[in-house]
């Protein structure tokens, strides 16, 4: 695996100083494209895009970038990461262009020209070119996510790590952003870490689903989903209609709640088939992690 191109995460494990265990044993290998981390909170994702960032130390485990030792040499992982975090942050009273320039200048962009047509096409992809004369910390929070791609994006990364991208976005701008991404994605590993089932489903060809530290499922949408064809059912059931056991979502329509059940029959003749989806696959996988918990 060490050989491989693009990311390979080998038994990465990662327990704080509190006693809660992060990372438990998780292995993955992330070729070239959009690649998705679904999980809740708490699931261990932000721990594992900062390990994966060298903003700090695995208990245990390997990590390669194109066969690259990362832990050995950290540098070598460094000069080619984008990394946007949940919370981005900006100096006030600094001009968006002259911050996108300064980091170019950081990413060893020392050329002014070079550098000058980088952050220009930049801020025109994000659609950021027009108010880039404003300083980054007036700006609002989906422009604000916008900006923190194009900081990302500097110096053409090799991998690129999106921590819960579209938080707080209008549908507009989780459009664009996701424009942004996939245009990305031809020549970069990207991890697109992240609660939103539908940002995964629309973007990206594999994922792991993550919880409590543990891979739970890890493949591509399709071949996920295939388990569950011919177990899953729906029905429209009453405001205060009671719900079978066998319920796994219970979902508010107008006048009522639409019931999803995983079971090998439909547990009545209101029930239709369902054929399996993403999120389906992802509440399925949490439930099973909850059951083995509790037994």
């Amino acid at each position: 695996m060490a050989n491989s191109t693009g990311l390979v995460i080998e038994d990465l494990a990662k327990t704080y100083g509190n006693g809660v265990r992060a990372l438990d044993g998780v292995s993955l290998e992330v070729a070239p494209g959009m690649y998705g981390l679904l999980g809740p909170n708490g699931a261990g994702k932000s721990t594992l895009m900062r390990t994966l960032a060298t903003l700090q130390e695995p208990d245990r485990g390997r990590l390669f970038l194109d066969g690259e030792d990362v832990l050995a040499a950290p540098d070598h992982l460094r000069q080619r990461l984008g990394y946007l975090p949940q919370q981005i942050g900006a100096y006030a009273g600094v001009p968006a262009r002259d911050l996108l320039d300064r980091f170019a200048w950081l990413k060893g962009r020392h050329r002014r020209s070079e550098r000058r047509d980088e952050v220009e096409n930049l801020l025109e992809k994000v659609n950021l070119r027009e108010v880039a004369h404003r300083p980054a910390s007036t700006f609002s929070g989906g422009m604000l996510r916008r900006f923190g791609i194009a900081l990302a994006l500097i110096g053409s990364p090799r991998l690129l790590i999106v921590d819960e991208p579209t938080a707080g976005l209008d549908p507009a701008e989780r459009n664009q952003f996701h424009r942004v991404l996939a245009d990305t994605a031809s020549n970069t590993v990207v991890l697109l870490s992240t609660h939103i089932v539908e940002d995964v489903e629309n973007l990206c060809d594999r994922l792991a689903i993550l919880a409590n530290g543990r891979l739970l499922a890890e493949g591509t949408p399709a071949a996920l989903a295939l388990p569950y064809q011919g177990v899953l059912w729906e029905a429209s059931f009453e405001r205060d209609e009671p719900v079978p056991k066998e319920a796994l979502r219970v979902l508010p329509r107008p006048g009522g709640r639409r019931v999803i059940c995983h079971a090998e029959q439909a547990p009545d003749d209101r029930f239709v088939a369902r054929p399996p989806r993403l999120e389906d696959v992802y509440y399925l996988a949490l439930e099973n992690a909850r059951r083995e918990a509790a037994a």
